[in-house]
């Protein structure tokens, strides 16, 4: 089995000042809560996708420092011999408590929540936001896509236009759990295990003498589920081609692509004359910039497409291309007495919500629609339910005792989940154009405790 690479330095470097901070003044044994959150959905939505969680347990479970990382720490002048000395046994020994990935998400309610001392906690930071960040961002925008397909399949086309090779990877991982029914990354497909997909490049029928030859080449090498591309050099000639060579090769299930023009009238041309020459099970599959706006309005207008591939608005998520989880301290603890600790901003938004707490999720025992949620501080008394509603409590504890105690890989499982938990929410927040936010309630004593700090 190939090695987990060493991510220990991959922080801000405050991180590992504030870091050797608290073990001068004594605090390597404080006990801190630290909450993982965001605080506004992309793209105005109604509900995001929690996404990363695979990323952040690997990282976890190796988190150390090689003597190599520790000479450049030393080389940096500024690190004290002592605390180095402390890192070279350095090893997690906290609690993580998150929600299963793949869970819907709202702002401002714990993603996941740290237990571990102040040390330990200050060094998760950046990692534990940039995993969230970008693979919960490309989750709900391919999420987003996939709805406005209409349950008709996307292909996620983006590696080539990521930011960067693990971009492209955890960007396509992303998409799957999204909804994207494949990608078209190779090395997604074998670390992941999801189904790949492609077609050609205009170079294909370019390296050839004419187009014909070239899609009577590709034919005799993929006879199965083949799919041309059809708009080389113009699409009817390339069309005609198409279908000249699906006769020949007796293909039936096959596809042709297009990638450039106005694609609701030339789709709607191309399937005519699929079925003018009995190529009726023949598919349509379109690329070319894509995204859930002009994927909507396309099916608004009836073009007849039957996939759609698409690449760059999805894999930077180019509309909305900012997550925003933040890392928030909202308790200490101290002779195993726990004090709540708040963040007070002249932004309401930015104030935070205090205290260890416990996150449920209330849906109706019947139509298993959620309805809401609500917070409480860890160790209150949960409010009495009405006998038609059910609570799930949605942050388990994860790790614990340098042990992974939940690690849910599959990532057909997780998408699977997602898709689950998507059909339980209302059909209005479903909606694009949707203003009306998902209730997020607080405990009386929760809500008491905040606007006590905020006033002392």
């Amino acid at each position: 089995m190939q090695a987990k690479p060493n991510l220990a330095l991959l922080c801000d470097f405050y991180e590992l000042t504030m870091m050797q901070g608290y073990y001068l003044n004594g605090l390597e044994n404080k006990i801190c809560y630290f909450d993982i959150f965001f605080r506004k959905i992309p793209d105005h939505g109604s509900f995001a996708i929690f996404a990363g969680l695979d990323d952040i347990l690997d990282f976890i479970s190796n988190l150390h420092f090689s003597k190599e990382d520790i000479n450049y720490l030393r080389s940096q002048n500024i690190f004290k011999e002592s605390f180095l000395e402390y890192l070279e046994n350095f090893k997690f020994s906290g609690e993580i408590y998150a929600m299963q990935e793949g869970e819907i998400i709202f702002p401002n309610e714990p993603l996941m929540i740290i237990k571990t001392n102040a040390i330990e906690a200050q060094l998760l930071e950046t990692f534990f936001l940039l995993s969230i960040n970008h693979q919960s961002l490309i989750a709900t925008k391919a999420n987003r896509i996939v709805r406005s397909a209409k349950n008709l399949p996307v292909l996620e086309f983006g590696a080539r236009r990521a930011h960067g090779s693990e971009a492209a990877l955890k960007g396509a991982r992303a998409a799957i759990i999204g909804g994207c029914v494949a990608s078209s990354c190779t090395l997604a497909g074998k670390n992941y295990n999801i189904t790949t997909s492609g077609t050609m490049a205009h170079s294909w029928i370019q390296m050839f003498s004419d187009e014909f030859e070239a899609f009577c080449r590709y034919l005799e090498l993929y006879p199965k589920n083949p799919i041309l591309l059809i708009d080389t050099y113009h699409y009817k000639q390339g069309l005609n081609n198409a279908i000249k060579a699906f006769k020949k090769f007796k293909v039936r299930q096959c596809g042709v692509r297009i990638d450039s023009g106005n694609l609701e009238v030339l789709s709607k041309e191309i399937r005519v004359i699929l079925d003018q020459n009995d190529l009726k099970e023949c598919k349509i599959i379109a690329s070319n910039s894509l995204d859930e706006k002009s994927i909507e309005k396309l099916l608004a207008d009836n073009a007849p497409i039957n996939a759609f591939g698409v690449g760059e608005r999805l894999i930077t998520a180019s509309s909305d291309p900012t997550f925003g989880c933040v890392y928030k301290l909202v308790a200490i603890e101290e002779n195993e007495t726990i004090t709540p600790k708040i963040k007070i901003s002249e932004d309401k938004q930015k104030t935070t919500i205090p205290h260890f707490k416990k996150l449920f999720r209330i849906y109706d025992k019947k139509s298993q629609k959620m309805l809401f949620d609500e917070l409480y501080i860890y160790d209150e008394n949960l409010a009495k339910l009405d006998e038609n509603l059910e609570r799930k409590e949605l942050l388990k504890c994860i790790f614990k005792e340098g042990k992974i105690l939940n690690k849910q890989s599959n990532i057909k499982k997780i998408a699977s989940y997602t898709k689950d938990q998507i059909s339980k929410l209302d059909e209005k927040f479903l909606d694009f154009s949707n203003k009306e936010k998902y209730k997020i309630k607080l405990s009386k004593n929760l809500k008491n405790l905040q606007k006590k700090l905020i006033k002392n």
